[in-house]
């Protein structure tokens, strides 16, 4: 596909950037016919851009069929994708895979073969055996962030994928780390690679400790989040149970926050997101299934409250703020018997906080949720006229939207909830009556 420089423009101005950086004209660049190419570069450096490029360039639009294949960790990574690669408004379909809501869904969209797919190991392996993804026609394999892919022990559906697209004639790898050793099955050959990694930590990123005398950190947790104000904040642990621990105590001190996790329910996951994104919560708990694949911008302040297992995933978390040319500090809090690792700078500062705590002012926005989605026909501009006719709201009244195939998120000044369900108590969306309330 030629990427003329009109079309170059589009996607500049639909993905809301003023120019490709260096490393998105790089892949442009050095892309071949049929030449497999692996990109290192850390999170938050535009990678998804930068190889949906080099993809665009290899899709033939004579040729019917699925071309592409886009194969990632994790369900939010997917689905940041599929996103991103809309706003570049290429006329090209694209179907998003993964598991956690129904797969008939999945196979509707499967029915006409989308150009491009993207989905997780776990649902592509189940449609390509299921026969619902026709793979003769697959010619480029993209697998993003493989390092989180062999991590997380999916070289066995790896490699069921690789061996199922027999003509296969691409094949492009991006990482946040430099793997030295790829597995034989991936088939790269004389990869082109471009290596975008650093020692050098980001100059826009500052590491701070504070030390806390008790084995209990959830006090100094606490103080630390009173200090920082309502700034946006993630919190890491180590532990499924602590998220959701950590996430209670804070919420019976006064702080909201939303806690996020992989045994939650893709709503519930969602709901969370959503919510720290448009501000109806300033903090969000998680585990590391938060370090990699979430594109939310101005994270200001993540805290490492438990110490991460490795350099890696310190750098994977610290990867979620000080993301493209905004700044961001990463805090890790000390236990008692714990000592700053070794890969952390021996000269960071370490924060004093105040005798006194004092509670961070509540968000401004709280979030209503609708049960239609884009599956529904509905959208944003739908959204938005029923709230400003129905619901008397005027548009600076009306936040982040965020539209699900059968759900939709709405940021509301919290000031006009209440008056807002009443007004919208019996209206109808699209001549449907759907049911609307607070995200709980």
């Amino acid at each position: 596909m030629e990427l003329s420089a009109t079309f170059l423009n589009r996607i500049i101005q639909g993905c809301n950037i003023k120019d490709f950086n260096p490393m998105q004209q790089a892949t442009l660049a050095a892309n071949q016919p049929n030449a497999n190419m692996v990109l290192l570069a850390p999170t938050g450096s535009g990678k998804t851009i930068a190889f949906l490029l080099p993809l665009l360039q290899h899709i033939q639009l004579s040729q019917p069929g699925t071309q592409a294949l886009i194969v990632v960790p994790s369900r939010e990574l997917a689905l940041q994708i599929e996103q991103v690669f809309k706003k570049m408004s290429t006329g090209l379909k694209i179907t998003c895979c993964y598991g956690g809501h129904l797969r008939e869904t999945e196979e509707n969209n499967l029915i006409e073969a989308p150009t491009v797919i993207v989905g997780t190991p776990g649902r592509i392996c189940d449609h390509l055996r299921r026969g619902n993804i026709h793979p003769q026609t697959i010619t480029m394999l993209v697998l993003d962030e493989f390092d989180k892919m062999t991590e997380l022990g999916f070289q066995e559906e790896l490699a069921f994928i690789i061996q199922s697209i027999p003509a296969l004639q691409q094949r492009l790898l991006t990482s946040a780390t430099d793997a030295q050793d790829l597995p034989d099955f991936i088939g790269l050959t004389n990869p082109i690679v471009l290596n975008y990694l650093t020692d050098a930590p980001k100059e826009m990123l500052a590491i701070q400790q504070i030390i806390s005398t008790d084995r209990d950190k959830a006090d100094i947790l606490f103080r630390l989040i009173c200090k920082l104000g309502n700034r946006s904040t993630v919190v890491f642990c180590n532990h499924r149970e602590s998220v959701e621990r950590t996430s209670t105590l804070l919420t019976e001190k006064g702080i909201v926050n939303v806690f996020y996790h992989g045994a939650m329910e893709q709503q519930q996951r969602d709901n969370a997101l959503c919510k720290f994104k448009n501000g109806t919560s300033n903090v969000l708990v998680t585990t590391d299934l938060a370090a990699r694949g979430l594109d939310i911008p101005n994270i200001r302040y993540i805290i490492h409250y438990h110490l991460p297992h490795t350099e890696d995933i310190f750098t994977h978390r610290n990867g979620r703020t000080a993301r493209m040319d905004a700044s961001g500090t990463a805090i890790l809090i000390i236990g008692p018997e714990e000592e700053v690792p070794a890969y952390v700078p021996s000269d960071i500062a370490t924060i004093e906080l105040p005798e006194t705590a004092t509670l961070p002012d509540k968000p401004s926005w709280s979030t209503l949720f609708i049960a239609a989605g884009k599956k529904d026909k509905v959208n944003k501009i739908d959204i938005v006229g029923f709230l400003t006719q129905q619901g008397n709201l005027k548009k600076e009244d009306v936040g982040l939207i965020e539209v699900k195939d059968y759900t939709a998120f709405v940021a509301i000044r919290k000031i006009h909830m209440t008056g807002l369900l009443q007004s919208i108590k019996n209206a109808k969306i699209k001549n449907k009556k759907v049911k609307i309330d607070i995200a709980r």
